[in-house]
């Protein structure tokens, strides 16, 4: 793991890495950023491993422009709006995802919205240009840590897990970005940042803030984890299907309808993860079955989801 200066020579060599499905650590006005392919399933499975993230929570997608966002997202007047006003910067937009958004449905936690932003910094708008793809990049550290601000607290707080760490000095604004849902009238403040609530209500009128029952199904990062369940029933430590269940396999696994990784490789099915359910999701099948999966590492991510997915409807 190396920290380079974020030359031009650097940030090209750090772009060929993303498009490989490598992650690179790089500065943003806020916090350096773990970034990795937001479209490349298994790159943005190694980001939750690195950081060793609890749970699934949606991760925010950094694109060079807000002409960019537009085969990811619909990007409605408002959301013009203050991109014009606000981007680059520290503002995070919530959005309706397009149906045919290249942007892992990991990297969105299998909701039907995605979290993208435009940060306000010279190595990152290089780098994002360069890498010609949307980037999923929380904040570089382990999950629960504080946040990084220079490019020696990302090599302290990481053995290995990152090809390069970009050094671009320390960071301008060093909290996170504002999270602004747009999915919902009035729109919706889920985390306070760098733009104010009183900026944003200068821009839009009245912003919410999340009720009570909102905190266990977040929008953003900076939020709860999720209970968002396929349609179908969803039966967890199968060991085969029953009548009218597909089987969601892990390992060996003869009969599965799919396999999350025939090789018990987690890493492989946490990538997998979001798109199998969806795609298990739908008739003939009734209900889905899902084998045992370690509850260790990324396994215990893998079970939350799955656990929540199975909880009793209300």
């Amino acid at each position: 793991m190396t920290i380079i200066p974020a030359t031009a020579a650097a940030i090209k060599q750090a772009a060929l890495l993303l498009q490989t499905g490598q992650l690179v650590a790089f500065p943003t006005e806020t916090v350096y950023g773990l970034g990795g392919d937001a479209t490349n399933d298994r790159a943005v499975a190694a980001i939750f491993a690195t950081k060793s993230r609890p749970s699934f929570n949606p991760l925010i997608i950094h694109l060079p422009d807000a002409a960019s966002a537009a085969p990811l997202v619909h990007f409605d007047a408002a959301a013009r709006r203050l991109a014009e006003k606000f981007w680059p910067g520290p503002l995070t937009l919530v959005l309706p995802r397009r149906p045919d958004s290249p942007v892992s449905l990991l990297a969105s936690a299998g909701l039907d919205s995605i979290a993208i932003r435009v940060p306000a910094h010279p190595v990152a708008l290089a780098l994002l240009q360069a890498a010609g793809r949307p980037v999923a990049a929380p904040s570089a550290n382990p999950s629960g840590q504080v946040s990084p601000t220079t490019a020696r607290h990302v090599a302290d707080g990481f053995d290995g897990g990152l090809t390069m760490i970009l050094d671009g000095g320390p960071c301008r604004v060093g909290v996170e970005s504002t999270v602004l849902d747009l999915t919902t009238t009035p729109p919706r403040l889920l985390r306070p940042g760098g733009i104010t609530r009183e900026a944003l209500e200068a821009e839009l009128g009245p912003v919410a803030l999340p009720d009570a029952s909102e905190l266990g199904a977040p929008r953003s990062p900076g939020m709860l984890a999720s209970h968002y369940a396929p349609a179908l029933p969803v039966r967890l430590d199968a060991i085969g299907a029953g009548p009218g269940e597909a089987l969601l396999g892990f390992g060996p696994a003869a009969g599965a309808s799919l396999n999350l990784s025939p090789e018990a490789d987690l890493t492989e099915a946490a990538a997998n993860l979001f798109a199998m359910l969806r795609a298990l999701d739908r008739p003939p099948f009734q209900a889905i079955a899902v084998m045992p999966i370690p509850d260790h590492g990324l396994g215990a991510a893998i079970n939350d989801r799955l656990r929540r997915a199975a909880a009793p409807r209300g």
